[in-house]
């Protein structure tokens, strides 16, 4: 990628039962060099249908930002150590953000 192309940034969310597991994975990604910066947001109700049955309950909300180039690894890393059977996986590409922010993402995950 050239300096004068704009970096491309992920923001990946996926969702856990408790903070503490949440915050375990914040660590994981960040010592891993798979994102740059993850937010943690609690207090979120869940009601979803799992297995046949209706649902509910409190999750924790976790957001990394990361790079599209990270995709794949980042996915499989989660998934692989998600404690979820089935965890949440969403990637939002932004169109617009700061481009000194954007450069630091990519640099922290290099």
């Amino acid at each position: 990628m050239t300096t004068d192309q704009p970096v491309e940034l992920l923001i990946i969310v996926t969702s856990f039962a408790s903070l503490e597991d949440a915050k375990k994975m914040a660590h994981q990604l960040i010592e891993c060099r798979l994102a740059a910066c993850v937010q943690i947001q609690e207090g979120m109700h869940s009601i979803y249908r799992w297995e046949g049955k209706i649902c509910e309950g409190n999750e924790v909300l976790l957001s990394a930002k990361t790079v599209e180039d990270k995709w794949v690894d980042i996915s499989n890393f989660i998934k692989s150590h998600h404690p979820y059977d089935l965890p949440e996986l969403i990637a939002y590409a932004p169109t617009k953000y700061e481009s000194l922010y954007g450069k630091w993402v990519q640099a922290e995950v290099k």
